[in-house]
């Protein structure tokens, strides 16, 4: 029951439904590397959906084969008898019946809930592990094949990463080789794909499409930095422009000395008279030079096929060059972290590098939670646990933790919580204050924490049960490693029989 104008009608639907849907995106701000990548690329993949149902809308509004107006012409009731709009009607309401009645478990679908789950979608873009999802380069197979070739030199990985895209250096001879181009090749492709899986929503055709044109213009005035006199010499070969002769006579009227220029530009013979000269000239118009007879050439001069080469193939490579520079403008900051993560690798052993990676997939993994998880709701300030959240309110009320706790025996020292506060008079930071001031730790100084307190406490116990009447023996508490308490006696027989 799709008919040609549902689907058009479809077509509209869902195109403004993923407009929709890259705005909502849009607006939601990736908090890491790996949500900015996957919203692009979301993005760029609507895009793409965009295009193709646009190009398809485009078809069918073009009618070449006249469906559309056809069906426009059934719906106004035109046949070919003449026009019966209550026809048509019935016909349409017979079809949708019937529709129905073929198919009863039909049901509408809820197409908003399709095209939400795309917001969620995780794009599969592949990284190597050095490349560590986008935040450096790769450069390994390119770094070998560069240091083992002539142009090339024998250095570090650290070191090429600074050269790679200075090309200047390389001597115009060895850039004019089979093996420097198809570097080049391999640099420019890796580079345009690595830009490509990171900045997917740039338009990299648009960004080349600039830099030819820049080129181009360069070139022919003979500004392009390293290709300077080669642009000059190339521009010797359009001296006289061939398309503006078609007989000899007329090429004879340019004169020997341009003739000559002309020849000897393109390795040709530059002897004879006039009218030979413009005959030789008046051949390359309409053949390639590798299809020329050799006795037209020059002694000692360059081949035909490599004569081609320096002509053309010299544009070509400073073409691929002019476009490696402006990939390195556009990842400089991808370049510079590879130089910073390299010169960290090598100062790092293989256990913390190791190490380094496992916390980085951690890192990846805590970042997957969701912003509700990250954002910790806690108003009253409590204390975190172990779990890293704040404990419940009714256990630090109970234990009084975050309350803090001074005692002038223990040094000042802080306890944090009633309970801790409760436990340290057993410990033995206490006792030993306490065998400082020459004062037995017993359970009558339980909540003194102040020197004087506990000197006043000890002249009254004193006082009042008589100098003599202490029995450090039986009064005075020691506690072993497993926190049970005894008097002095019995914790030093103990210790004689090795049982503490």
């Amino acid at each position: 029951m799709s008919t040609l104008l549902e689907v058009t009608r479809a077509a509209h639907e869902e195109v403004e439904r993923l407009e929709r849907l890259i705005v909502k995106d849009l607006q939601t701000e990736p908090t890491s590397n790996r949500d900015r990548l996957f919203q692009s690329h979301r993005v760029r993949n609507m895009i793409d959906t965009i295009t193709s149902i646009t190009e398809k809308l485009v078809e069918i509004y073009e009618d070449s084969d006249g469906a559309r107006k056809d069906e426009i012409a059934a719906l106004g009731g035109q046949t070919a008898t003449g026009t019966n709009v209550f026809s048509a009607f019935y016909d349409r309401l017979k079809e949708i019946r019937e529709y129905h009645r073929r198919h009863p478990a039909a049901r509408v679908v809820d197409a908003n809930e399709e095209f939400d789950n795309l917001l969620k979608e995780e794009p599969v873009v592949v990284f190597s592990g050095e490349e560590a999802f986008g935040r450096h380069l790769d450069l390994h197979e390119l770094y070998h094949i560069y240091i083992n070739c002539k142009f090339g030199e024998k250095i570090e990985y650290s070191a090429y990463l600074d050269v790679f895209s200075h090309l200047d250096k390389v001597p115009r001879k060895m850039k004019m080789t089979g093996e420097y181009k198809e570097y080049m090749n391999k640099l420019l492709e890796y580079l345009e794909d690595f830009f490509q899986r990171t900045e997917p929503l740039q338009d990299l055709d648009r960004i080349f499409s600039k830099v030819v044109a820049d080129f181009e213009d360069e070139w022919a005035k003979g500004f392009v930095n390293g290709w300077e006199n080669e642009a000059q010499d190339t521009a010797q070969h359009t001296i006289i422009d061939l398309s503006d002769y078609s007989e000899v006579e007329e090429l004879m009227e340019v004169g020997p000395e341009k003739l000559k220029e002309a020849l000897a530009a393109l390795g040709l013979k530059s002897g004879g008279n006039v009218e030979q000269l413009a005959k030789r000239l008046l051949l390359t118009k309409n053949t390639p030079l590798e299809k020329l007879d050799k006795k037209h050439f020059a002694r000692g001069s360059r081949g035909a096929k490599q004569n081609v080469v320096a002509a053309n193939n010299s544009k070509e490579i400073a073409l691929m060059e002019a476009k490696m520079k402006k990939l390195c403008d556009l990842l400089d900051e991808t370049i510079e972290r590879t130089k910073q993560n390299v010169e960290k690798k090598q100062a790092l052993t293989y256990e913390e590098i190791e190490a380094e990676r496992e916390e980085q997939e951690e890192t990846q993994v805590d970042s997957e939670s969701d912003d509700d998880e990250q954002q910790i709701y806690n108003p009253l300030k409590l204390p975190m646990g172990w779990d890293g959240k704040p404990i419940p309110y009714w256990l630090y009320k109970l234990h009084g933790l975050g309350q803090e706790f001074k005692c002038e025996i223990c040094g000042n020292y802080s306890y944090w919580g009633r309970r801790a506060f409760e436990r340290h008079f057993k410990e033995w930071r206490h006792q030993h204050g306490m065998r400082c001031l020459g004062i037995p730790n017993t359970k009558n100084f339980n909540e003194i924490t102040s020197i004087e307190e506990a000197k006043d406490l000890w002249k009254k116990i004193q006082q009042r049960q008589g100098v003599n009447k202490w029995r450090p023996d039986l009064e005075e508490e020691y506690e072993d490693k497993e926190g049970n308490i005894y008097n002095k006696k019995t914790y030093t027989d103990l210790q004689r029989q090795g049982l503490i």
